[in-house]
């Protein structure tokens, strides 16, 4: 299929700007300005939470960090980061790191089939400094530790299974995961100025003991095909993984990472970009450059965590910028979601759906006190388009 090329991009008003050619596969072109603020109308003015949205839309606090979590006696770890959610029977459980040393490690949440709280428990322990991760088609969370040489670590969301960390994934500074069921292989961002992108094939698909590391080469530009080369020592014993292969491509503190229908979307937050990897074409395009808008200011600023909806519409964290989170829908529409007030000293993080589609689930991971101690983790329903 033919991909289109990055254009310019020009702001609306101050609430969406347009991307030049389609975000999604199919045929080039150049998208036309979008008037108006995107698909759910403007963000209104400040809930109780100090959260704007849009009409239709509602947010309630689901945990505090130091506190325990409704009816139950798991305390809320602090400075909660990546989440994933994952169907329970007929409800579903929301997990979420913990991004601080020594004893970072994730937490989970379960909620009924009305969204009521029914337990809450620890699914990993032990680990430093776990920001982002993701989920895998076995229904395991991959937890990442951000620190030099760090491991990712399998969990059980039902707490039941010991964690086990998964050496052959490498040892770097790792940030996020998402998992590609077509090509059996899961991709991974490392978050350092001068980052790399990995994709990691198992020996055997859905054990994650076992496989090849791989790190995505490509030309100095933003678009073209990648070639992808085995990074020789996954351990980074003596050399780092991103420097162990001449030729591999370099990005600005890689964060969020989402995979869905042969595409893996991640971001850089050091540069403020959103990437597209076409994993069928085997190449990589810049989707969305926040130095690149002109007209106005960008309404997309410290791009961070990612995830999607069924719709196909991508939503991105702030951390920092306006506190929002922004939708990219399919039509080239960037636009703030939702803005978090009176929070500026924190980040958004883990945002997550609900398995039906009709539950957001995020936290701000410093909250108002803009300390680890000061999470709170958020749960806004409403009519989102599936």
């Amino acid at each position: 299929m033919e991909r289109r090329s990055f254009l310019r991009t020009t702001v609306v008003g101050t609430s969406a700007v347009a991307l030049g050619g389609s975000l999604w596969a199919g045929t080039a072109h150049a998208a036309p300005a979008q008037p108006g603020p995107g698909p759910y109308g403007p963000i209104g003015s400040a809930d109780v939470q100090g959260i704007r949205l849009p009409a239709g839309f509602r947010s309630r606090v689901v945990a505090r960090t130091g506190q325990r979590v409704a009816g139950t006696s798991y305390t809320w770890h602090p400075a909660p980061d990546g989440g994933a959610c994952y169907a329970d029977g007929g409800g579903w459980i929301y997990v979420s790191n913990s991004e601080v040393s020594p004893d970072g490690g994730a937490g989970a949440i379960r909620f009924s089939s009305s969204g009521d709280i029914t337990g809450a428990h620890r699914i990993l322990s032990g680990t430093r400094t776990n920001c982002a991760g993701g989920s895998t088609p076995w229904q395991t969370w991959l937890s990442c530790e951000e620190v030099d040489r760090g491991y990712v670590y399998e969990t059980d969301p039902w707490g039941v299974k010991a964690a086990v960390r998964r050496d052959a994934m490498g040892r770097f500074k790792h940030e996020a995961a998402a998992a590609d069921p077509v090509r059996k292989v899961v991709y991974l961002t490392e978050d350092v100025t001068d980052g790399c992108f990995y994709r990691f094939t198992p020996t055997t698909w859905g054990d994650l003991s076992a496989g090849r590391l791989e790190v995505l080469r490509m030309g100095s530009g933003t678009s073209g095909a990648v070639t992808w080369a085995a990074v020789p020592d996954p351990s980074g014993a003596a050399t780092a993984t991103r420097n162990q292969v001449s030729g591999a491509k370099r990005f600005n503190g890689g964060e969020g990472c989402h995979y869905a229908d042969d595409t893996c979307w991640f971001t850089t937050k050091g540069d403020n970009r959103v990437w597209r990897y076409d994993a069928v074409a085997q190449r990589l395009d810049l989707t969305y450059d926040d130095s690149l808008v002109t007209g106005g200011a960008a309404p997309l600023t410290g791009v961070d965590n990612v995830t999607g909806s069924s719709s196909g519409d991508l939503y991105v964290a702030e951390d920092g910028g306006s506190m929002d989170i922004c939708v990219i829908t399919p039509d080239d529409v960037v636009t703030p979601f939702l803005r978090i007030e009176g929070q500026s000293a924190s980040e958004i993080t883990g945002p997550a759906f609900s398995p039906d589609g009709t539950r957001l689930y995020f936290s701000s991971q410093r909250g108002t006190s803009g300390s680890s101690s000061g999470g709170i983790t958020y749960e806004v329903t409403g009519p989102f388009r599936r």
